[in-house]
């Protein structure tokens, strides 16, 4: 069951699923049998927890996945694997091989975090964070789906003024498998004057930019019909590519209105005019900055999940937030990003809608109910670590009647 993209007019919630079957070899899958009658559909999901907070944070949306799963009718199996980290320490490599195998055969992946200070003076092939490149290279996925929505509940820990935060809910998304990260050459070298220089290339081809430029288009065909395209084409050849790319392709999409900006003034219209914004798509770079800088709109980092898609094969669900190493173990971390992200597999790597909402609405329901992990806690709340934060949207999930979303 891997979730894929058309490239038709297509929109996202309409995304055509289509079945595969696991090799009898496929071992160590540990399947819950849920409690509905019969369940005729089973999924295999593989888990990456990662670094620092990783698996805490996967540990909390597990459940989440269980229990949703047996309250809705379907089986769910999960493999566990080294990632990162974790997987440099227990062989010696990144991203192992039996982990990317298990990625690949599986209907979606959820991923924790990557990367501590233990590894940050690692060579760069044995950097936890070359994992998560490769995974996704690996994987094809090439589309970046990252929501940013200041929630009722959780505007007044945004650190903008009310006024301003209020009513914000944004899409960017980003292109994930080119750009200035992929790009060739690249590398540490010596210069005519024996200086040391350090050298990237931002390069994209026109097929690249087309194929995310579809997916922005139907996604703000989905959404409230507005697509801002976001590059730096008064400088980079790439990005005028990028412009003339995008403008080609919105005499395709005239219920979608276009527009531009360059990545700097989107960044300071970030926070200035947020409300502004629907839908946003950029390239790999000003995407990885830009959706972070979104993120701090909504008040916290640890609220934020993301969907990584392709055209064939399970997609990659991640929350945006980073190992938080100086917090690991401590039972401080914000599960709820996370458990976004599961939401965010169920609709987009599974197709199972009514799971996804169960979840989404338990989210809206734990912060109804006053509970806050330390990134978000004001007063008049009740402060709680990452497990019990998991054990309220538990509750919440198995209520009769969840909040609305």
């Amino acid at each position: 069951m891997a979730a894929s993209l058309q490239f038709t007019a297509t929109p996202l919630n309409q995304l055509q699923f289509h079945s595969k079957t696991l090799p009898k070899h496929a071992a160590k899958w540990s399947t819950l049998r849920c409690s509905a009658a019969s369940p005729t559909k089973s999924y295999n999901i593989t888990l990456l927890p990662g670094d620092g907070i990783g698996p805490e944070v996967i540990s909390v949306a597990k459940n989440a996945l269980q229990l949703v799963a047996s309250l809705e009718g379907f089986n769910i199996g999960f493999e566990e694997m080294h990632v990162g980290g974790a997987a440099l320490d227990a062989v010696g490599v990144p991203l192992p091989d039996e982990t990317l195998s298990s990625a690949k055969k599986s209907d979606a992946i959820l991923l924790g975090a990557i990367g501590g200070y233990k590894w940050d003076n690692n060579e760069r092939h044995l950097r936890p964070e070359m994992a998560l490149l490769h995974l996704r290279g690996a994987l094809k996925v090439f589309a970046n789906l990252r929501p940013a929505t200041v929630l009722p509940q959780l505007v007044d820990a945004s650190t903008l003024k009310k006024e301003v935060a209020e009513g914000v809910d944004l899409m960017v998304v980003r292109e994930l498998t080119g750009g200035i990260y992929f790009g060739e050459p690249r590398g540490i070298s010596t210069n005519e004057n024996g200086q040391e220089i350090g050298f990237n290339t931002e390069v994209y081809a026109a097929y690249e930019i087309e194929r995310i430029a579809r997916i922005a288009f139907e996604t703000a065909r989905k959404r409230r019909g507005k697509l801002c395209s976001v590059d730096k084409a008064n400088v980079l050849e790439a990005s005028m590519l990028w412009r003339k790319t995008v403008t080609a392709l919105a005499s395709e999409y005239p219920d979608v209105e276009l527009s531009h900006m360059y990545v700097d003034n989107a960044a300071m219209q970030l926070v200035r005019n947020p409300k502004q914004f629907d839908t946003i798509v950029t390239n790999n770079i000003f995407g990885d900055i830009l959706s972070d800088e979104a993120s701090m709109i909504t008040g916290s980092i640890g609220m934020l999940p993301s969907a990584s898609l392709g055209e064939t094969g399970p997609g990659l669900f991640e929350p945006i937030h980073g190992s938080a190493p100086d917090i690991a173990g401590q039972d401080k971390a914000n599960p709820l990003a996370t458990v976004l992200s599961a939401a965010m597999l169920l609709k987009y790597g599974l197709g199972e809608e009514k799971a996804a909402q169960r979840i989404e609405a338990a989210v809206l329901d734990a912060l109804n109910r006053g509970f806050r992990t330390g990134d978000i806690h004001s007063a008049g709340h009740k402060l709680v670590g990452c497990k019990e934060m998991g054990e309220e949207v538990l509750k919440s999930i198995d209520s009769k009647t969840p909040a609305a979303v």
